[in-house]
């Protein structure tokens, strides 16, 4: 276990490759796929020693209005990955995401690989189980996904060390994945330019984000940071899902030099007062609880989603 007051990683990370398709020996390749619709990047994080790879936080697209999944964005992936002649060891998810639908047993169906979430899922199923009014066929144990990674956990993507890092706040299931000199931290920081993570969902809290953001800017500098989202930022023209540790503690613009636990949490709290729902929060946290799975069929075959009212 790694304590929050404590060096997150008691080995030094190896040296930083440069941009995302860099490919030094040792480190960590890094291929992108990113979701307009959803503002969201799945990250194929491949070691290029033995080519395995682990897939991060990947989309199921979904038409709310007709009610319609399809694999667009996960059939990249999959051309991705296949092209590469890729194995895959890891379906990874940071978190259960409100803003867009996983894709991890989609995925997981064409090209294998071991699912795996946060122990703390347990929480976010118990909470959701309730709000949504899931009965006893809804196992809130953790069950859909095949492994719940504890804080500190150590595990490998082929030849490469990695570790599980616990860092709630947004939710209290939030994880982030260090692989070689690489962070995949799901929604905790935003670009420099852009800030932080809303808090504002059940189970959020600003303070423990705050810490666990601290959590993370404890690792080197040149720690490369592959973020879960972007919403581009004023004056910014462009798309980016990659920085550093060293650029997010100097230029973060919540949580720069300066910012006390204090004044983040009034800013975030006040800031999130003002934020509507997220477009697809409904059905995504009611599919992502289950791992991705749909719910199961009804009598008639065909498989439905809640919209509890007037509850968020």
């Amino acid at each position: 276990m790694v304590g929050a007051g404590s060096s997150m990683i008691d080995r030094p990370l190896t040296a930083a490759c440069g941009i995302a398709e860099a490919a030094a020996p040792g480190c960590v390749h890094v291929h992108t796929v990113f979701d307009e619709a959803t503002f969201t990047a799945t990250h194929i994080a491949r070691d290029p020693a033995t080519g395995k790879a682990a897939i991060i936080d990947s989309v199921l697209d979904f038409d709310p209005a007709s009610g319609r999944t399809s694999t667009g964005c996960a059939d990249q992936v999959i051309a991705y990955v296949e092209a590469a002649g890729l194995a895959v060891e890891w379906l990874l998810e940071t978190h259960v995401h409100a803003d867009h639908l996983s894709a991890a047993p989609y995925l997981q169906e064409r090209l294998g690989g071991t699912l795996a979430i946060g122990r703390d899922i347990l929480t976010v199923q118990s909470v959701f189980g309730s709000i949504f009014n899931e009965g006893p066929d809804f196992a809130r144990d953790g069950s859909q996904f095949d492994h719940l990674l504890e804080d500190g956990e150590r595990f490998r993507l082929g030849s490469l060390d990695a570790i599980a890092l616990h860092v709630p706040g947004h939710t209290p299931a939030d994880m982030a994945y260090i692989i070689g000199d690489t962070a995949f931290i799901g929604d905790t920081l935003f670009m420099p330019d852009y800030g932080t993570a809303r808090v504002d969902f059940p189970g959020g809290d600003a303070r423990t984000l705050y810490r666990s953001i601290h959590r993370l800017l404890a690792l080197p500098d040149q720690t490369r940071v592959f973020l879960c989202h972007d919403y581009k930022a004023p004056d910014r023209d462009r798309f980016v899902w990659q920085t550093t540790i060293g650029e997010e503690r100097r230029d973060n613009v919540h949580v720069h030099p300066g910012i006390t636990e204090d004044a983040f949490a009034a800013m975030r709290e006040a800031r999130d007062a003002t934020l509507g729902m997220p477009r697809l929060i409904l059905p995504s946290i009611q599919i992502n609880m289950r791992g991705g799975h749909l719910p199961e069929p009804e009598d008639n075959g065909t498989r439905y989603l809640k919209l509890p009212l007037n509850s968020l």
